[in-house]
């Protein structure tokens, strides 16, 4: 393959550059896409373009992805034509009186689907929406719990985000005695090594607690503090020139008002989490089951338990699972029972809910336009070798002490440049473990450096335009994906800075986690204290907008109860 050095950075750099300055994220991520086509061939690139983007569609994952995405689409448009949504605000309204409680709900549903980080978008954002926009939360502040309650939840529990990790780190414990003289009775456990480092998975842990501070103090700076004002200050949840990929009262028209009742909401989202849960398990348990039996192993999940650890076992079948089909399944079941609960109740006929659905399919088309092509930039990035350009470029400047750091950043910016975290901790992780093993000569910075990566991947994730989750936590709290990703990068960067010192004070001082790790909340309080009082002083507003009194337009709207005085 040929080498293209520094000139593989730029198409993913001019898709984020264009996506933010113009708002345009479909016509930047296009640019981007084609200008790798002209770098890649050396001509005009349209075939090369082209071919990307049509590879992107026919990867079997990627399908998958589109075709739950367009179904949840269909759901949503069910539940919104049922008057499910309805129901729920009016419910939510006379429980959850304040932005802080809605807030707080928000992110302990977050925590609480922590087992795929599609799945939390999808569930969280469509069920909080409507009370959100209820409570005048800004779809940037909703979108902003959600995606920070999702790859970060995922990556340190139970998932498919453990399984594909565990594999890269087993991918890099295989190269390193490949190429090393690493004795392989020294090389420590792959599960071991991703228990020991969860700690060092500093951002992960962090971006969750910032979330419930930022929640639970209501104080808020940068672009996330000018959209809370508006939305507070005027009733408008989005700005008036954004461009929300999804906009379902916009596009459905009214719901149905006849009969407002919570099962219409809450029976089909069971039921998704209900069919994909049991189709995630059930398709690991066949291939845990196959492995075992051409590894002539036991084929007894209850022996394995008892030798190898429950856990260790658990996360080995539900990460073997198809988490992909399995969401499928749900959220074809969840369309499915929501079609039925409205013939049940005589709502609608047949063909309102074949109709329906068919426009459930509509409002996704701009996040699946911007899911295909952020997949096609990842891929030019991976041809043009844009991620083992960065890792290799800082693989030769470091020192033990300055490692974690340097690991960190560079996944951060291969995961920003390529959108994915996935693939970033796919060609960070072997490396990374390498040079470790290569500075040291041990494994004793094994699971730090493992912890750097996956903290740089999901920070990365969270601060570029061209990231899927990105694209699908706006879909589903229906904000403006450039708009969620400015307000949400003053706080994924505050987050990355605390990450740095607590690194900083491991590698130069030897300061554990158990100790570094409450001093980063510590310093975290500090900083969301401090740095909304500077900047609302210096835009002469409250750094806490349901402070200040609405307008009279938002007042005619204003909940019964919404301070938290």
């Amino acid at each position: 393959m040929a080498e293209f050095g520094v000139l593989s950075l730029v198409p993913p750099l001019l898709a984020i550059v264009l996506a933010i300055v113009t708002r345009r994220p479909i016509l930047s991520i296009f640019i981007g896409v084609w200008s790798g086509g002209v770098i890649y061939t050396g001509g005009l690139g349209v075939g090369q373009t082209f071919a990307w983007i049509t590879d992107s569609i026919a990867d079997v994952f990627h399908a998958q992805i589109l075709l739950f995405t367009l179904l949840l689409g269909s759901g949503v448009a069910l539940i919104w034509r049922l008057g499910g949504a309805m129901a729920v605000r009016n419910w939510a309204t006379a429980r959850l009186e304040t932005q802080r409680t809605t807030g707080l709900v928000t992110w302990a549903l977050g925590l609480a689907m922590f087992f795929d980080d599609y799945a939390n978008t999808a569930i969280v954002g469509s069920t909080m929406r409507e009370i959100s926009d209820q409570m005048r939360i800004s779809r940037e502040k909703l979108s902003y719990i959600v995606d920070s309650t999702a790859a970060p939840v995922a990556t340190i529990m139970l998932s498919s985000w453990v399984a594909f990790q565990l594999s890269m780190i087993e991918t890099g414990y295989e190269g390193l005695l490949e190429d090393t003289d690493a004795a392989e009775a020294d090389v420590p456990g792959v599960f071991a090594t991703f228990v020991q480092s969860i700690p060092y998975n500093t951002y992960a842990l962090l971006a969750i607690v910032m979330v419930a501070i930022v929640v639970f103090t209501r104080r808020d700076y940068g672009e996330m503090l000018d959209a809370e004002h508006r939305s507070w200050k005027t009733g408008k949840v989005s700005r008036d020139d954004a461009t929300p990929l999804q906009e379902v009262e916009e596009d459905l028209g009214d719901p149905i008002e006849d009969r407002p009742m919570l099962r219409t909401f809450f029976t089909p989202v069971v039921v998704l989490i209900v069919v994909t849960l049991a189709g995630a398990f059930w398709t690991g348990y066949e291939a845990w089951l196959a492995d075992q039996q051409e590894e002539g192993a036991t084929t007894s999940l209850e022996a394995a338990m008892g030798d190898d650890g429950a856990l260790q076992v658990l996360v080995e079948v539900v990460g073997a699972g198809d988490f992909a089909a399995a969401l499928v399944w749900g959220s074809f079941a969840m369309v499915l029972a929501a079609i039925l609960i409205g013939l049940a109740y005589g709502l609608f006929d047949l063909g309102d809910g074949v109709d329906t659905v068919m426009d459930g399919f509509g409002i996704m088309l701009t996040a699946v336009t911007i899911l295909v092509l952020a997949w096609a930039i990842s891929a030019v990035a991976e041809d043009l070798g844009t991620g083992d350009y960065v890792a290799g470029a800082a693989g030769g400047v470091v020192s033990p002490e300055l490692l974690p750091i340097v690991v960190l950043f560079v996944a951060a910016f291969v995961a920003f440049t390529m959108g994915s975290s996935w693939a970033t901790m796919g060609i960070v992780t072997p490396i990374a473990i390498q040079v470790a093993y290569e500075l040291t000569g041990t494994f004793e910075l094994m699971p730090i450096v493992v912890g750097a990566v996956f903290s740089g991947a999901i920070f990365g994730d969270h601060t570029s335009p061209i990231s899927d989750t990105s694209v699908l936590s706006s879909t589903f709290t229906g904000a403006d994906l450039i708009d969620h990703v400015r307000t949400q990068f003053y706080y994924a960067a505050t987050v990355m800075l605390v990450v740095m010192l607590c690194y900083a004070l491991y590698g130069y001082l030897g300061v554990p986690p158990a100790v570094f790790l409450p001093l980063g909340v510590a310093l975290l309080v500090g900083l969301v204290y401090g740095l909304s009082e500077l900047d609302a002083r210096r835009k002469g507003v409250d750094p806490v907008a349901s402070r200040t009194e609405p307008s009279q337009r938002a007042r005619a709207d204003r909940p019964s109860s919404p301070g938290d005085e």
